[in-house]
């Protein structure tokens, strides 16, 4: 893509309204766009951020056996009054048709959709264990929305749900989507900073858990056992002063923001619609589920948070929105190099303004690219190449240089 043709611009400042980094360096950078308080467009260099996310955990799912679909974001009032939520739900959007008297809802959460149609495919115990997933925009009507992208009014989100004859496979499963989730986090480049974290299970069970990164925008005070690097949210450490893990009381406080969660629901959505299954003997069970959620656009927040300096973004590899920012500097054309690097499959962002090289560099960093490669006259028919956030700069052949990026 040529910069010069790219929809969205840098700022120079951030916006004084948004106190978040992430908020803050992604509006600077355009990569979204505040409409409001919670609710961004996302340009296309975010756009492609919040894809290559989405692609990692779409992959993670279909490993595990999800299948995607695609459900309404638009639920009636009734199947929340199945459930007693309607009024319950604290932040649920609740509106009327200005054409008839009916009432609907934004979806916030899907068990009032996901129960009902798992009841067309769902009847025997042959038909289980079923799971499925989707990747689609939320809303919940936040008191306040606040730090950016971490807790917004809509949002984009990836729940799967997973439906079990016993609560014996619910576990096995829960356990697999665990594993899922750890490898979704070390792929992002999060995996260390991230933590399993015991949390409150409410009605569904004693615990349930969440994936905690450390960073200090978070929302949110974990405890990490240094014995076995499980994490405790605060809430938990209320109740009890020990890891409900191991027993340790060797705790370390800290901060984190959660990018993930995992519940087991048992029967508290599939007993008020009735899904139930017919097992070996002809008798009826109610069906057990679980249910997983990730925050796609929250996650993009996230990473914005954790891979930054002074500078700008540093976006690991995995969710660049590009591989390499190529620079022409001076009277140099970076056509051709463009073109060749296209061809060998790399994805660039070719900056060919007609701006100096101090408003060039300035961008580059600010953007974040993994790889940033200059031409210019006095480097002839050699590219300089330089790696986002470190200050070694290698001059060499452009194919020594691709073959250095696609390492």
């Amino acid at each position: 893509m040529r910069q010069s043709e790219l929809f969205s611009k840098t700022l120079r400042n951030a916006p004084k309204d948004e106190a978040a980094v992430n908020a803050q360096l992604l509006i600077r950078a355009g990569f979204v766009d505040k409409l409001m308080a919670g609710v961004y467009s996302y340009l296309p260099l975010g756009l492609r951020v919040l894809k290559n996310i989405e692609n990692i955990v779409r992959e993670e799912m279909q490993k595990i056996g999800g299948e995607e679909i695609l459900m309404p974001a638009l639920p009636p009032k009734e199947n929340w009054e199945t459930t007693d939520r309607w009024k319950t739900y604290d932040t649920l959007f609740r509106f009327m048709s200005h054409y008839s008297q009916n009432e609907y809802a934004l979806g916030p959460t899907h068990e009032e959709i996901v129960s009902p149609l798992a009841k067309r495919s769902i009847l025997s115990y042959q038909d289980l264990p079923k799971c499925v997933f989707q990747i689609q925009t939320k809303f919940r009507d936040e008191k306040r929305a606040k730090s950016g992208l971490l807790r917004g009014r809509e949002f984009l989100m990836k729940d799967l749900y997973s439906f079990h004859a016993d609560e014996a496979d619910l576990d096995r499963y829960y356990e697999t989507v665990r594993e899922a989730y750890v490898r979704i986090y070390d792929r992002l480049g999060i995996g260390e900073k991230t933590y399993f974290t015991f949390a409150s299970g409410g009605t569904f069970a004693k615990y349930s858990h969440e994936f905690q990164t450390l960073t200090e925008s978070g929302e949110d005070t974990i405890y990490i056992c240094n014995n076995c690097r499980v994490a405790i949210n605060k809430e938990i450490i209320e109740e009890q002063s020990t890891c409900p893990n191991c027993g340790s009381s060797d705790l370390k406080e800290s901060v984190g923001a959660e990018v993930g969660n995992i519940f087991k629901l048992k029967t508290k959505y599939s007993s008020p619609f009735e899904l139930l299954y017919k097992d070996k003997d002809g008798t009826e069970r109610e069906v057990i589920m679980g249910c997983y959620g990730i925050g796609i656009s929250r996650l993009m927040g996230v990473l914005a948070e954790v891979f930054h300096d002074e500078k700008g973004l540093t976006w690991p590899k995995a969710v660049a929105p590009f591989q390499v920012h190529l620079l022409s500097l001076g009277e140099a054309s970076g056509d051709e190099i463009y073109e060749n690097l296209q061809a060998a499959g790399i994805r660039v962002l070719y900056d060919d303004r007609a701006v100096g090289a101090g408003e060039k560099f300035a961008d580059a960093d600010l953007i974040g690219i993994p790889w940033r490669m200059v031409v210019s006259p006095k480097l002839g028919s050699q590219v300089e190449l330089k790696r986002r956030g470190e200050e070694e700069v290698h001059v060499l052949s452009l194919e020594d240089a691709r073959n250095m990026i696609a390492e």
